[in-house]
């Protein structure tokens, strides 16, 4: 016979019998990424995830995309690029957040300097890449996201575009990538101007005018409109298409009297960074 149990020892063996609760692992869900690519024979497509920047250009951003054309100099038989957005619009501009940050962190403008530099350097990338690059772009097309798709080759637009340079209005210079030359030679400037200095909002069929966007269609003919594009040219020569791209370019360069590209960046640190 058993000798009876102290309550001591009944607690010891409920511990010792019921089995104890172990920490589960927590799932970590990585961040969206910044870019979605999707490669079909010598066309790339490039689509902004305003899921992981909402619709800005953040570093992340630039990184990714400078990172994406860097490599594509190992890649001679990608063709056409094209440059989209998975959002509802095609780009909100710079991130203004990321800006303030970066002043809050270091007040002498420095790490907004380098941020600033990132932007001109896609752009010149954008500029130089051997792939003819294609941007189609659909619902707003604010600030820097205009200048982003100026610097493609080519620009299809939804008639339901609409797009903005709001930069003065904010009180800052239109100062991003270099984009005020760029705009000025594929638009002109007697409009460019006008735009800058009132801010005004002006839509597809304007911007077609004025040659910022080569064609317009309606948002579910768009991607037909940029297939019209990327077809025929995945079928011309490598060595014809960079060879043109390059002597436009030149030209272009060459209308300029004075390339104050470079000035971009440090226009915008020194305006940001100074007593407002």
């Amino acid at each position: 016979m058993n000798p009876p149990r102290t309550p001591a020892a009944v607690s010891a063996a409920a511990t010792a019998t019921t089995p104890t609760d172990t920490a589960l692992p927590i799932a970590t869900v990585p961040p969206p990424a910044p870019l979605a690519l999707d490669r079909s024979g010598p066309v790339l497509r490039i689509g902004l995830n305003p899921a992981a920047q909402d619709d800005v250009l953040s570093t992340a951003v630039l990184d990714a995309l400078i990172n994406v054309l860097d490599d594509l100099h190992d890649q001679p038989d990608v063709r056409v690029l094209v440059l989209s957005s998975l959002g509802d619009d095609f780009c909100l501009g710079a991130d203004r957040r990321e800006y303030q940050d970066a002043l809050d962190a270091d007040p002498t403008g420095g790490t907004l300097l380098r941020i600033a530099d990132k932007a001109h350097r896609l752009c010149q990338a954008l500029e130089n890449t051997h792939a003819v690059t294609i941007a189609r772009v659909h619902g707003k097309v604010v600030g820097a996201g205009l200048a982003l798709a100026a610097y493609c080759d080519l620009r299809a637009g939804a008639d339901t575009c609409r797009f903005r340079m709001p930069e003065v209005g904010l009180g800052l210079a239109p100062a991003w990538g270099g984009a005020m030359g760029r705009l000025i030679s594929e638009a002109g400037a007697a409009r460019i101007r006008e735009l800058m200095l009132t801010c005004e909002t002006f839509d597809a069929p304007t911007a077609h005018r004025l040659g910022l966007l080569h064609k317009v269609a309606p948002l579910d003919a768009l991607d037909e409109a940029v297939a019209a594009w990327t077809k025929p040219l995945a079928r011309r020569s490598p060595q014809a298409l960079l060879l043109t791209k390059r002597m436009l370019t030149g030209y272009t360069k060459a209308a300029r009297t004075a390339d104050t590209t470079l000035l971009d960046s440090h226009l915008l640190a020194a305006q940001l960074a100074g007593p407002r």
